[in-house]
C-alpha cells in the first residue's frame, strides 16, 4: 500500500508510524482513557483491511479517529486530534525543504522532466522551479479547498500549472502582434516605434515573444501575416534608394531586379533572426519561449505575395535546421509551425502548391509544420481561420464593438482536466452510476476552474505591462483592472479530458471505433460539451472543452489508477491512458480512417483538438504524405505527422544512421556505435522494425543478415 502525503508525494505504508502516533496520544490521558496495544493493532488492521493500493494520509487519520470514538475513548480521540493539528501547523510552517533541495541536487525527476523547453540544471531555470515548488505547496495548503486538493492527489482531476497559480498570470494567448508592430509598444520602459523595415520588424517580434513568455506560463502564437507589409516596406526602401542612386541611368526592370536581390538577402536575415533569437533567448523564468508561428496564405490579404515569400523562407530554414554545439544541424524545438491548407495550396493545382510541397518535405525531416484545414475550420468557427494558442487550445468566435471578429489579443485563463477512466473504473459497468459520478466530478472541475478565474479577478494591468498596457493583449490604463477581459467569452477557460478510449472499453467492453463504442463515446463527449456550454451561459465566462495534449498527464492518471485498481487489460496495463478522444496507438486502423473517425470529435471539442498519425520512414514517403495532406484539407481541421527517427545522443545527428562493414549501426558524424546512445528505426536495407537491440539475435533481410 502506498500513502499519499499532503504535498502529493507517495511513500510506502508503514504501520509502525500509526502505532507510534496513537501511543504518543495514549501517554497524555488517564489510564481509564488509554487504549490497549491490542486495540491499537485492531485499528491498524482495519486500515489494512481496506485493501487499498493507494490511500491518503488524511483518510488514515480519519479512520483512527472514528475507531477511537467507536471504542468510547473520547479523551484519547481529542488528544489525537490535537496531536494531528499540531503536526498540521508544523507542516504549514515549512513543507518544501525536501522538494527544493532535490531540485538543487538534480534528483527531482518529476519536476526536471516536466517541460521540454526548461533545462533544469541551469541556475536561472532552477530559480523558477524553486518558486514553482513554493507555489504548489501554498496552492495545496492554503489557496485551494481540501476537496479540490484531494481530488487532484487521487487523480480524479488534474489542477494544471499549480506551480504558477500563486501569481496573477494566465495560461496562453494569441499575441496581437499587428497592433504592437503597427502602433509601437513599450518594453522595459522604453518606447519601440513601428519598424521601417522587415529586418527590424523581425527583431521587434522576437523581443515581444521573449517579453510575453516571461509573464505567462503557457504558450503563445504569432500570425506571420503581419510581417508582409514590412517586407514590402523594405522593398520600397531599396527600390527608392537605387532609383535615386542611378538617377534614371538604369532601366526600371533592372532596378526592380536589383531591389529584389537585396530584399531576398534581408528576407533570409530576418527569418534567421526569428529562428535563432527564439532558440537562444532565455526568458526571465529560465526557458526558451514556447511559441507557435502561424503560416497562413490568406487570399484576401493585401500582402499575400510577400507573405508567400516569408513562409517559403521559414520552411527552407526549418528544413535545414540549426547547428548544435557540435556543429551538426538538428531540429529546433521552437518555434512550432502551423501551416494552413486552403484552395490555392491544397495540392489541387493551386498557385501556392509549391510551398505546400516544401512544407511536406519539412514535416518529413523536421516533424513540423502541423496542418490546419481552412475549409474545415471555417465550418467549425463561423467562417474564420485563426491559430490555436501555443498549448493547442482554440478560442471561440468573438466580435468587438464594431461587430468584427477578433482572435488576436485574446487568451486562456487556465485548465483543469478530468480523469474519465477512473469514473468508469468506479462505476464497474453500471451506466447510471457512471453518469451520476461524472456529474459529481464535473462539479469539482467547475469549482476548481472558478478558483482559476477568481484568482485573476481584480488583477491590475501593471502586473504585466507588455500584456495589458502595451498591446500583446490590450491597451489598458495603468492601474486598470483586467476584469472586463475575463467575461463575455473574450478569454477562454478550459475543461480538459483524458481517456475516451479506455472509458468506452470499460463501460461497453469495446473500442470507441466500433459502432457500439462510438455511440457511447459521442454521448460522453456531448455531455462534456453540453456541460461547458451550460457553465458559459450561467456565468458569462468562456468555458471551453479542450482535448488536452498532455502526454505526462496520460501517464500520471494511469499510474494512480493502476496502484488503486490493479492491472486491468487494455486499460491500466499499458502504463498510459489515451489522450483525449484519440484512437489507441495499438489499434490497427488506416491513417485515413483514423483522421475521418477523429474529425467528429474535433468538432465537439472546439476548445482544443489535434489528431496525428505515425508514418514510418517519412523522408522516403513524400507521395504518401502528399496524399495525407490532401485528405486533411477535405476531412479534418487540425492534424500532424509523427515518425520514429534516427538520432545520435552523443553528437545530436538526426540524419540516417548507417550500417558499417561489421553490420553495426554507426553515426556518420561522430562514429558512435553504442546502441544505447542512439535511436535507430530506419534500416538502409528498407527494414522498418521495432527500435530495440538484442545482440546475437539475427534476421535474414534481403539476403543480408543484420543484428536487430
Amino acid at each position: 500500500m502506498k500513502v499519499i502525503k499532503r504535498d502529493g508525494s507517495t511513500v510506502s505504508y508503514d504501520r509502525s508510524k500509526i502505532a507510534i502516533a496513537i501511543s504518543k496520544a495514549n501517554k497524555e490521558v488517564d489510564a481509564c482513557d488509554k487504549v490497549s496495544n491490542e486495540k491499537i493493532e485492531e485499528i491498524i488492521d482495519s486500515i489494512e483491511e481496506k485493501g487499498r493500493n493507494r490511500i491518503l494520509v488524511e483518510d488514515i487519520q480519519d479512520i483512527i479517529e472514528q475507531k477511537l470514538m467507536e471504542n468510547e475513548k473520547f479523551q484519547l480521540a481529542k488528544k489525537y486530534i490535537i496531536y494531528r493539528y499540531q503536526h498540521e501547523l508544523m507542516r504549514k510552517a515549512n513543507t518544501t525543504d525536501e522538494s527544493i533541495l532535490s531540485l538543487i541536487q538534480n534528483s527531482n525527476k518529476d519536476v526536471m522532466e516536466e517541460n521540454s523547453n526548461k533545462n533544469a540544471v541551469v541556475a536561472s531555470t532552477q530559480r523558477d522551479l524553486i518558486a514553482g515548488e513554493v507555489s504548489k505547496d501554498l496552492t495545496k495548503r492554503l489557496l485551494l479547498p481540501e476537496k479540490i486538493s484531494k481530488a487532484h492527489d487521487e487523480g480524479a482531476i488534474h489542477f494544471h500549472d499549480a506551480d504558477y497559480f500563486l501569481q496573477s498570470i494566465f495560461n496562453c494567448c494569441l499575441i496581437n502582434i499587428s497592433d504592437m508592430l503597427d502602433n509601437g509598444t513599450v518594453m522595459n520602459g522604453k518606447l519601440i516605434e513601428s519598424p521601417k523595415s522587415f529586418q527590424v520588424a523581425c527583431t521587434v517580434m522576437t523581443q515581444v515573444i521573449a517579453a510575453v513568455a516571461s509573464s505567462q506560463y503557457g504558450g503563445q502564437s504569432v500570425d506571420i501575416r503581419h510581417l508582409g507589409k514590412y517586407l514590402r516596406k523594405s522593398y520600397n526602401k531599396f527600390y527608392k534608394a537605387l532609383h535615386s542612386k542611378y538617377n534614371n541611368t538604369v532601366d526600371d526592370d533592372t532596378l526592380k531586379s536589383m531591389a529584389m536581390d537585396r530584399l531576398r538577402d534581408e528576407l533570409k536575415s530576418g527569418v534567421q533572426t526569428i529562428q535563432y533569437q527564439i532558440n537562444t533567448l532565455m526568458t526571465t523564468n529560465g526557458q526558451s519561449p514556447f511559441v507557435t508561428i502561424f503560416l497562413y496564405l490568406d487570399k484576401d490579404d493585401e500582402y499575400l505575395e510577400e507573405n508567400a515569400m516569408i513562409i517559403e523562407e521559414i520552411l527552407r530554414q526549418r528544413y535545414e535546421g540549426i547547428k548544435n554545439e557540435k556543429g551538426v544541424y538538428v531540429t529546433p524545438a521552437f518555434p512550432k509551425l502551423i501551416y494552413v491548407l486552403d484552395e490555392h495550396n491544397c495540392l489541387k493545382g493551386g498557385k501556392y502548391d509549391y510551398i505546400t510541397k516544401l512544407a511536406i518535405k519539412c514535416s518529413a525531416k523536421r516533424l513540423y509544420p502541423d496542418y490546419i484545414s481552412a475549409k474545415k475550420m471555417r465550418e467549425n468557427y463561423e467562417g474564420n481561420v485563426f491559430s490555436c494558442m501555443g498549448c493547442r487550445s482554440f478560442l471561440s468566435p468573438w466580435k468587438d464593438e464594431n461587430g468584427e471578429y477578433k482572435f488576436e489579443g485574446r487568451f486562456n485563463q487556465g485548465v483543469v482536466s478530468i480523469n474519465l477512466p477512473q469514473i468508469a473504473l468506479l462505476s464497474k459497468g453500471d451506466e447510471d452510476k457512471f453518469w451520476s459520478l461524472l456529474d459529481e466530478r464535473l462539479d469539482i472541475c467547475f469549482e476548481a476552474l472558478m478558483y482559476r478565474h477568481n484568482s485573476l479577478l481584480g488583477v491590475v494591468s501593471d502586473v504585466s505591462p507588455v500584456h495589458w498596457q502595451y498591446g500583446a493583449i490590450a491597451r489598458l490604463d495603468k492601474g486598470e483592472k483586467i476584469d472586463k477581459l475575463l467575461f463575455g467569452g473574450y478569454s477562454s477557460i478550459s475543461l480538459g479530458y483524458i481517456g475516451i478510449y479506455e472509458t468506452t472499453k470499460l463501460m461497453r467492453g469495446v473500442s470507441h471505433t466500433t459502432p457500439e463504442g462510438e455511440e457511447f463515446a459521442l454521448k460522453v463527449m456531448n455531455k462534456l460539451r453540453a456541460t461547458t456550454d451550460r457553465w458559459k451561459e450561467e456565468t458569462n465566462i468562456g468555458f471551453a472543452l479542450y482535448g488536452t495534449p498532455a502526454e505526462s498527464l496520460c501517464y500520471r492518471f494511469a499510474r494512480i489508477d493502476k496502484e488503486r485498481f490493479g492491472t486491468i487489460e487494455d486499460v491500466t496495463d499499458k502504463g498510459y491512458y489515451t489522450n483525449s478522444y484519440h484512437v489507441d496507438v495499438r489499434e490497427k486502423i488506416d491513417a485515413f480512417d483514423k483522421f475521418t473517425f477523429e474529425s467528429q470529435f474535433q468538432t465537439i471539442s472546439s476548445g482544443g483538438a489535434i489528431s496525428y498519425v505515425e508514418i514510418p520512414n517519412m523522408r522516403h514517403n513524400l507521395e504518401a504524405l502528399e496524399d495525407m495532406v490532401k485528405f486533411i484539407y477535405d476531412n479534418i481541421q487540425y492534424a500532424e505527422f509523427n515518425t520514429k527517427s534516427d538520432y545520435c545522443h552523443i553528437c545530436g545527428f538526426d540524419g540516417e544512421i548507417t550500417i558499417n562493414d561489421d553490420l553495426e549501426w554507426e553515426c556518420p558524424v561522430c562514429g558512435n556505435k553504442d546502441h544505447s546512445k542512439m535511436n535507430v528505426t530506419r534500416r538502409t536495407c528498407g527494414y522498418l522494425g521495432e527500435n530495440f537491440w538484442n545482440v546475437g539475435k539475427t534476421k535474414e533481410i534481403n539476403s543480408r543478415t543484420l543484428h536487430i
